[in-house]
């Protein structure tokens, strides 16, 4: 049956400027990283890329070695996009990314111009599209000289196989260094791609700084902490659930009672503000103007539709903010 978005899929979820650009995200974007390899059957793939852009996810966020097994999401998408969103492809941004270990050799990793240009080539055949609206180099890579992996991202937009370029897990001071490098090389870059929430703090040492200044966007991975920062995991580890059964990215022994005793106390936050736990999460890292959007991860439409809800509750108070940094402090 021929895919027909809802009208009403631009009335309530806010697009916020990426930087200085002219790019605008929506404040909660759909990161394709667990969910869309061969463990996910693709009529639940196909729902949720559907609920998300029928409630105003324009953005769909990849990369090169998403699976499993590598390459296997932008695969999917691949089919997706000839199924689904062909006559949609000026609504969406799409972005892919390397850096990490993809295929065999010297040439499948890290920050070369060789793989970089590779890893695009491929990604838009995966793909099925001609080009990527947003390509990050997925890492630092301090064996490779940064002249050569940001030419690198330059060559690729003046190619015109992406429009815009980013970082991702970049340092305060790798950023600040690559940044310079794409100003100098004539093709700004849009956005950094870091890991942020409650429990993980790090940008705040000195990143959204260097993004601020610079006029930089950033778009949070993992602002629920895989999982932690909802209500899954207060009284054990379900058997269905991630760390349960996919302990990669979350394992068991990280989900301490000192964390659980933070949740609860947490949570109790949020449902102060008539939130659930994950989306009182999200709205906590959307809360610095430098953060552009969130990337939630999926399993089952419902999510989608709940953490879009993050959105409608009221701003922080300066009082909920301390009550916050109190419990994360202890």
């Amino acid at each position: 049956m021929t895919y027909i978005p809802a009208e009403t899929r631009y009335d309530s979820m806010p697009y916020r400027r990426c930087g200085k650009s002219g790019v605008m995200l929506p404040a909660i974007s759909l990161g394709l990283w667990h969910n869309f390899g061969n463990i996910t059957p693709f009529g639940v793939q196909q729902s949720l890329l559907r609920t998300a852009f029928d409630n105003g996810i324009t953005h769909f966020d990849l990369a090169n070695n998403y699976g499993p097994p590598y390459g296997e999401a932008e695969r999917n998408f691949g089919v997706h996009m000839l199924r689904d969103w062909k006559p949609h492809r000026d609504e969406l941004i799409i972005s892919s990314k390397a850096g990490y270990d993809m295929w065999k050799g010297p040439y499948g990793d890290h920050g070369s111009r060789k793989y970089l240009i590779a890893s695009i080539d491929q990604s838009l055949k995966r793909m099925n599209v001609d080009y990527v609206d947003i390509f990050y180099h997925h890492r630092p890579d301090p064996d490779t000289p940064i002249e050569e992996t940001m030419g690198a991202l330059d060559q690729i937009v003046r190619s015109g196989k992406a429009l815009y370029v980013g970082i991702s897990n970049y340092r305060p001071e790798q950023a600040a260094v690559a940044i310079k490098t794409l100003r100098e090389l004539g093709t700004p870059c849009l956005i950094h791609q870091p890991s942020y929430s409650m429990f993980n703090r790090w940008i705040e040492d000195g990143l959204t700084d260097v993004l601020r200044e610079n006029g930089v966007g950033c778009i949070c991975f993992a602002p629920l902490q895989n999982g932690l920062l909802t209500n899954r995991y207060i009284n054990g580890i379900p058997a269905d659930s991630r760390a349960a059964h996919d302990p990669r990215y979350l394992k068991p022994d990280a989900i301490t009672a000192e964390k659980i005793e933070k949740v609860r106390a947490l949570s109790g936050i949020a449902k102060q503000r008539g939130q659930a736990l994950s989306q009182m999460a999200l709205a906590w890292v959307l809360r610095d103007p430098v953060v552009t959007s969130a990337l939630i991860g999926a399993s089952r439409p419902e999510q989608i539709i709940e953490n879009v809800k993050a959105l409608d509750a009221a701003p922080f108070t300066a009082e909920e903010l301390a009550a916050i940094d109190a419990i994360l402090a202890k």
